[in-house]
């Protein structure tokens, strides 16, 4: 079945860049989708799930939540791409939509891989997708931008291939499948997994956002469009918290899993770090809101750290901040198109030109610092109580004084978008506000997460924690 998805998926993505018309690209992109849909009915109504398919793909729990919630924020991306593509030529504007149906499909490749070096192949694959999205526009900057992501996460995605080499030789397994390395782990070479953690986790963090390669994904979302970056900054960030988390439960049976813990610790919290402090020196909302990413994904690598009830709590809060992120990004899409621009001290008065915009990002700034009825107050609580109770008060202290920082941007930031009065020489444009009600219904669906959790929801979570 995962080849059929994959051939069908590639046909409606060749169908948008050979198009002749923007009726034709939106036909491909009906098509695309409509595969997603009957991909994800076939899993749930079609028997697939729990199986596997040309035995390097597994239709488990974590791919099939995390595929989910990439169709929804794909299409909601699709959707508003239309808008800031707006007088775009023919040429772009295939090409946009080829590469954004492509890029789902290499993100759904490496959901689903059950084999490292199947995993490893659809994220390198992802890069290329990405690289030429970030080029849209065509610009000197964005060229930049697009040369430096192919660089960075080559070098990165070449780093997590040795530590894929050298886990394999420590295991001495033939096969490349989670499941053999996993049965096989326990008894490999303790220096050789060590090492093999650090290059993957190294090598994968240009996807997941993470210290130390962070920097590529704050640019690819400040150069792509922002609906692309609504995709790059969850789908894509997913694809690699799920790589490393599969790694995670690989380490997890050996005598360096109390190690691994250790070194995800310290990069969650540098994460969180860094996140916290470029908040407050950015003077662009997309780098805003990708340091916000950082920050997020520090949070979701502390919950793995410290294990227990914060492993549950790191796969509820990526899942949550999926819904949440996107929103913010496609609201900032709406954004653009009023003030042609993202500076922070330019643009202001968003409360009294699309006050439907306005409160969309005032409450993502609530739902985002965590605040009831956010989901993600729920799953960083989870991580607070486990690192009480792990006695790591220090700890404690850092994530508190760090997140005091986050709420303090978000509400400098947010404040002065909706309420600060404009530059005298800056003339916005109306706003879309049916792009700002779409973007909304994102956000109000994670807070309706963080209050009612669905019996279905919670079931994939917990089967995926058990990995």
């Amino acid at each position: 079945m995962m080849l059929f998805y994959l051939i069908a998926s590639i046909l409606a993505a060749s169908a948008a860049f050979a198009a002749r018309n923007e009726r034709q690209i939106a036909a491909a992109g009906a098509a695309f989708y409509a595969v997603q849909a009957v991909f994800v009915l076939c899993i749930f109504a079609g028997g697939l799930y729990g199986t596997d398919s040309l035995g390097v793909f597994s239709f488990d729990a974590a791919g099939t939540l995390f595929h989910i919630l990439l169709v929804v924020v794909s299409a909601f991306a699709f959707a508003h791409s239309e808008a800031y593509l707006h007088g775009s030529d023919l040429r772009q504007t295939r090409t946009y939509s080829a590469l954004l149906m492509l890029l789902t499909t290499a993100i759904s490749g490496a959901y689903f891989a059950s084999n490292l070096a199947v995993t490893w192949i659809f994220l390198e694959a992802t890069t290329l997708c990405s690289a030429g999205i970030i080029y849209h526009r065509r610009t000197a900057q964005t060229l930049e931008a697009a040369w430096k992501y192919v660089f960075v996460c080559s070098t990165g995605i070449a780093m997590a291939y040795l530590g894929i080499l050298l886990l394999a030789a420590a295991t001495k397994c033939e096969s490349l499948s989670y499941e053999a390395v996993a049965a096989a782990a326990a008894g490999g070479n303790a220096l050789y997994l060590k090492t093999a953690f650090l290059l993957i986790l190294c090598g994968y963090s240009c996807k997941v956002e993470l210290f130390p390669l962070y920097t590529v994904g704050v640019d690819a979302n400040f150069a792509a469009p922002s609906p692309a970056s609504a995709l790059i900054s969850t789908g894509l960030v997913n694809a690699g918290f799920l790589a490393v988390l599969r790694v995670y439960r690989i380490l997890a049976a050996t005598e360096v899993f109390p190690w691994v813990r250790s070194v995800l610790l310290v990069v969650g919290v540098l994460s969180l770090a860094i996140g916290a402090l470029f908040l407050r020196r950015t003077n662009n909302y997309k780098r805003f809101l990708s340091y916000s990413t950082v920050e997020n994904m520090g949070i979701a690598a502390i919950g793995l750290g410290i294990g227990g009830a914060g492993v549950w709590a790191a796969v509820f809060h990526v899942v949550c901040h999926t819904l949440i992120k996107s929103s913010l990004f496609l609201q900032m899409a709406v954004v653009r198109q009023v003030y042609n621009g993202y500076r922070i001290n330019r643009i202001g008065d968003y409360i009294h030109i699309n006050r439907v915009g306005a409160v969309g990002l005032l409450a993502g700034m609530v739902v985002v610092m965590a605040f009831p009825p956010s989901p993600l107050f729920v799953s960083e609580l989870a991580i607070l109580r486990e690192v009480i109770a792990a006695g790591k008060w220090w700890l404690v202290g850092v994530m508190l004084l760090l997140l005091c920082i986050v709420i303090y941007s978000f509400c400098v930031r947010m404040l002065r978008l909706c309420y600060q009065p404009n530059q005298d020489e800056l003339h916005p444009s109306k706003a879309d506000r049916k792009l700002s009600w779409s973007a909304l219904t994102l956000l109000l669906a994670a807070i309706v997460v963080g209050v009612w959790q669905p019996a279905f929801l919670e079931r994939l979570i917990a089967q995926i924690v058990s990995l």
